[in-house]
């Protein structure tokens, strides 16, 4: 920031001087940090969104300070001479110098803060949200939000160098199926009719396809009535991107290169690599997810898994059947944790209760040591000798000094469970450093979901997303829906998917097998997306894009899990705004303007 000496209230910013400045006359205005008093003389930190100076008032302010009391977060204005500093501060930038404050001026009282404005804060969470404006004093969070508006910028400089534009679309739209609740806005001027907040541009994406605008992105709002936790807020923000005349290789290229020119422009990290690539199938057999974390190894080995078709061992002479929890089991799965065999009872009773929580839902863990002398020591050891333990170690490519850690049960709950489990091992193991990052694709996902208790599919992407090529004459056969790829792919970063996407269906023939695939009747289909399936019939060019969810990847570039520190006012797990205390009820009048009756 330039000198702006022309401004009565800051000649400066409080981050801006150093000793080449010294004995110039400066005006600065801030808020009150701290307030240090010794004897005649006082020293006020004075800080902005710049950073902090120190300054120093001389006995006869000191005086007037005393009769006129300034506090914390007051806001001040002073005037005064640029000063070396005799006890310097090498923490701040201003450290060298202080300022020999001539006058002063109090531009406004404050009351005492809840909290305390510090990187430290004392105040809990709940009672930060409802003061934000205070909290977004603090550096921690001043910090993030200028991470957020860099990586806003480095986007929009990658996207603008390969031709995209930003084109604007809707807020107010139609209720469409797409995956989760929509939140829905009442209109007044046409009663008992609503629009709702988009989930996502995705159609409107299809649509500038269709005008001809080939390259599109916008950095948008989107809105899902869902269920929060760390990583969701009930209104977030995407990097929605589209393209026409593409194949998938085309997005992976160009996003790829999106997401190491941010790395590289805001982290200083160089991505020389290409990212690994691995399918949806490989990534839920050895990982047990579809967004894995590859910062650390440990991969899942299935002992006895529908999805290999192998028993326990049974190249071994060692079957499921020697212990009844095998036998009965759907599925085997372990994981060797490095250096895990000098474990106490008390550390592997503890993870098997951690196991054991409503979180994870199983009912034990198995264990079998494999002690650095090469020895085995078990959880089963009556069932097997040490032979077959060190069969099963030798499977699951254990070595000496390791422990194997097993659960058994039904496929899909137990997979997730040691999913959980691995990712526990690998933060507790210190492999889960919020600084190191390892970005890959996700590719080959199924194009369905099957619901057992409706009987019916679901899109597992959304219902615009493109099969593969090779697999299109399998929209017609249901009893194939199970077994068709989707051309899809997701973009993940330390075990979060920040990025997901899809070559689109342009042809209305196509797209309608998709909605009655989906269970919509050809009624349904036209009314819910007539204006999508009207649009193909003239002239719809082959296209694809991705969204990355922009909130998720500040926090990642920021080394936290949670989004919620990297949006200026964010809801809180309930979906409050607790400083605006919203939602809130609203008059009868309103409501009778909109034609709405509540229930009681």
């Amino acid at each position: 920031m330039n000198s702006i000496s022309s401004n009565i209230y800051r000649s400066h910013h409080c981050g801006q001087l150093s000793i080449s400045d010294a004995g110039t006359a400066v005006i600065l205005s801030g808020w009150v940090q701290t307030v240090r008093k010794f004897g005649s003389i006082t020293f006020i930190d004075l800080r902005d969104r710049y950073g902090i100076t120190q300054l120093l008032f001389n006995e006869t302010l000191t005086t007037r300070l005393d009769t006129a009391k300034v506090g914390r977060e007051y806001v001040i204005k002073v005037k005064g001479i640029v000063r070396e500093r005799s006890n310097k501060n090498p923490k701040i930038a201003t450290g060298d110098i202080e300022i020999e404050v001539s006058e002063y001026e109090v531009l406004n009282a404050a009351q005492t803060p809840p909290f305390t404005i510090e990187d430290n804060t004392d105040g809990g969470e709940e009672l930060r949200m409802k003061y934000r404006y205070l909290d977004l004093r603090r550096n921690t969070l001043k910090n993030n939000l200028e991470l957020r508006y860099k990586v806003n910028r480095s986007v929009r400089n990658y996207l603008d160098s390969l031709g995209f534009w930003e084109i604007e679309t809707p807020y107010l739209i139609k209720s469409t199926p797409e995956g989760a609740r929509d939140f829905v806005v009442p209109s007044r001027m046409n009663p008992k009719q609503f629009y709702a907040l988009p989930q996502s541009p995705q159609t409107f994406k299809q649509l500038l396809m269709v005008s001809g605008y080939d390259r599109y992105y916008q950095i948008v709002k989107c809105f899902r009535d869902e269920d929060l936790r760390a990583d969701r807020q009930p209104e977030f923000t995407q990097i929605d991107c589209e393209m026409a005349y593409v194949e998938q290789e085309d997005i992976l290229q160009v996003f790829e290169g999106l997401f190491k020119h941010v790395f590289k422009a805001i982290k200083g990290i160089e991505f020389t690599d290409a990212m690994p690539r691995i399918t949806y199938d490989y990534a839920m057999l050895y990982y047990g997810n579809d967004k894995p974390d590859i910062r650390f190894g440990m991969q899942i080995v299935s002992l006895k898994t529908p999805l290999t078709k192998q028993h326990l061992l049974t190249e071994n002479g060692i079957y499921a059947n020697a212990f009844k929890l095998f036998a009965d089991a759907e599925t085997i799965l372990a994981i060797a944790v490095p250096n895990g065999a000098e474990y106490s009872r008390k550390q592997t009773d503890e993870l098997t209760e951690w196991i054991k929580r409503p979180q994870i839902g199983m009912t034990g863990l198995i264990f079998i040591k494999y002690n650095a002398d090469g020895s085995l020591k078990s959880s089963i050891d009556k069932f097997y000798n040490e032979e077959q333990l060190k069969a099963i170690a030798t499977v699951c490519k254990a070595n000496p000094g390791d422990i194997l850690l097993i659960l058994a049960g039904k496929e899909d709950k137990t997979r997730k469970a040691m999913s959980e489990l691995r990712l526990e091992m690998g933060a507790r193991l210190g492999y889960r450093n919020p600084n190191d990052y390892k970005p890959l694709w996700v590719i080959d996902f199924p194009l369905f979901e099957y619901d057992a208790e409706s009987d019916s599919y679901m899109a597992k992407h959304h219902p615009f997303t493109a099969p593969k090529p090779e697999q299109l004459h399998l929209l017609n056969d249901r009893s194939q829906y199970d077994s068709i790829k989707a051309n899809a792919y997701d973009l993940v970063l330390n075990g979060t998917e920040i990025g997901g996407g899809s070559i689109r269906i342009f042809q209305r023939n196509i797209q309608e097998q998709m909605f009655a695939a989906l269970g919509l009747s050809a009624e349904e289909a036209q009314e819910k997306f007539g204006f999508l399936l009207g649009a193909f019939e003239y002239g719809a060019p082959p296209h694809g894009g991705i969204a990355f969810g922009f909130d998720r990847l500040c926090a990642l570039m920021g080394g936290q899990e949670t989004i919620r520190d990297f949006i200026a006012f964010p809801k809180n797990n309930a979906g409050r705004d607790m400083m605006l205390d919203a939602p809130s009820a609203i008059d009868e009048a309103q409501l009778k303007e909109i034609s709405i009756k509540l229930a009681e």
